[in-house]
């Protein structure tokens, strides 16, 4: 009895409801991480304010630091595997959706045709785009079932950041819609019964016919596989910073690794889907052929990808430490470096796109001389004081030796800085 009602309450058939937080069911996963997430944050705050140090450490600010720094690290490790626990969770449940999408995208085409038949008739056209769409569908449901623990039909556009790759995205729309244009002709050809049926048919598949979609398509599948060769040779040349997420979004489209709208995505995702509208209608017209993308559309398209390649090849960098000073409290006295004195860190780069939680905080390291030193977490209200993009502040540790010593930084992502020598004395 303890334990059901620790995990929420069931129903007759073992659904859980209410507040559940056992984990053991996707509504429950969701709710133990927003619970979580609610009591990290209201523990940060707390610790902003002064409030809940114990009085251990409450007469030391070096100490009081420190401890605060090692709550919210450990808090954050547990809120950050319970939002990849929820994350698992939705990407499981999210192959059923997408099968229900899929299937009403048929329905829909089924109704619009059905609507549109009034007065019209019903044609072999209108047959063919409906077996068409149907072994689309088909497919796609088997694809959904067979990856429904990535995802679904949505694995392959998944990156191996675990965020939903635009480039990706892009070229399988155009696949799609390739794919079941050519199956219309195909449900077409087969159900043709006199030979100039069938020779009109096979000329609409006519390359001068349908070069501009089929150059849309080799394009956009193109920078598909280009973009994942640059990001992967980029992230092993520690010239860009990637982690992962918890899961991937749909925002993930339109947005860059931090979650701020990125232009090159934007206009990359906007005009491919004003194309595909074009060529869609332009199928509906004309179900004999592929549809004739005009070569200015086409252009329009091929300049849209090439802003979106040059977009990656520009994003990114390696972090960079500028300068190492003796970080100063009001009202002392200036001096040189010495052990035990805080160092302030200047540069850019200490925090990775996506890593600004606290959990991806915690993992930036300095490395003085031969010691590694965490960067302690300095919570402020709503947010963090260190470390930050462009700063960063760490006592030097006792078992600093003395003299010329090299600082380097390794971010959340495993990228290292250059090497800063500064002068530590006794």
């Amino acid at each position: 009895m303890a334990v059901q009602e620790a995990r929420g309450d069931t129903g007759a058939e073992g659904v859980h409801e209410g507040g559940c937080t056992c984990g053991d069911c996707p509504h429950g996963a969701r709710e133990g991480h927003r619970r979580a997430v609610a009591a990290f944050l209201r523990r940060r705050d707390e610790f902003a304010a002064g409030r809940g140090l114990p009085t251990a450490v409450a007469h030391s600010a070096s100490a009081s630091r420190q401890w605060v720094s090692e709550e919210l690290t450990q808090r954050a490790e547990a809120v950050a595997e319970q939002g990849r626990a929820e994350g698992a969770a939705r990407l499981a449940r999210l192959w059923l959706r997408t099968v229900c999408a899929v299937w009403g995208a048929v329905t829909a085409l089924l109704l619009a045709e059905a609507l549109t038949a009034i007065g019209a008739g019903w044609t072999g056209a209108r047959t063919a785009a409906l077996l068409a769409a149907l072994a689309v569908a088909a497919a796609l449901t088997a694809a959904c079932f067979f990856h429904r623990a990535r995802g679904g039909a949505l694995a392959p556009v998944i990156g191996e950041d675990n965020r939903m790759s635009t480039s990706r995205t892009v070229a399988a729309c155009w696949v799609l819609f390739v794919g079941y244009a050519v199956l219309l002709l195909a449900a077409r050809l087969a159900a043709a019964s006199g030979h100039a049926e069938r020779d009109a048919l096979i000329s609409g598949l006519d390359l001068a016919r349908g070069a501009g979609v089929v150059t849309v398509l080799a394009v956009v599948c193109g920078i598909a596989v280009l973009v994942r060769r640059v990001v992967g040779l980029r992230v092993a040349a520690q010239r860009l910073q990637k982690v992962p997420a918890h899961r991937p979004r749909a925002a993930d489209l339109l947005t860059d690794d931090s979650g701020r709208g990125a232009f090159a995505d934007i206009q990359y995702v906007a005009i491919s889907a004003v194309a595909l509208l074009f060529a869609a209608v332009r199928l509906a017209r004309r179900p004999d052929r592929l549809p004739d993308l005009p070569w200015g559309l086409a252009v329009v398209v091929l300049i849209s990808a090439a802003t979106y390649l040059a977009g990656k090849y520009a994003e990114g960098g390696r972090p960079v430490i500028l300068s190492v000073v003796r970080a100063r409290e009001p009202g002392d006295l200036d001096g040189p470096i010495r052990t035990g004195d805080d160092i302030e860190i200047r540069g850019s780069g200490f925090v990775p796109p996506g890593a600004q939680t606290a959990d991806r905080l915690s993992r930036t390291v300095v490395r003085i001389g031969a010691v590694d030193v965490h960067v302690p977490l300095v919570p402020v209200t709503g947010g963090f004081r260190n470390p930050t993009d462009n700063a960063l502040t760490v006592p030097v540790p006792a078992e600093v030796e003395p003299g010329a010593v090299e600082v380097q930084v390794v971010t959340a992502a495993g990228v290292a800085t250059n090497r800063c020598i500064v002068q530590v004395t006794e």
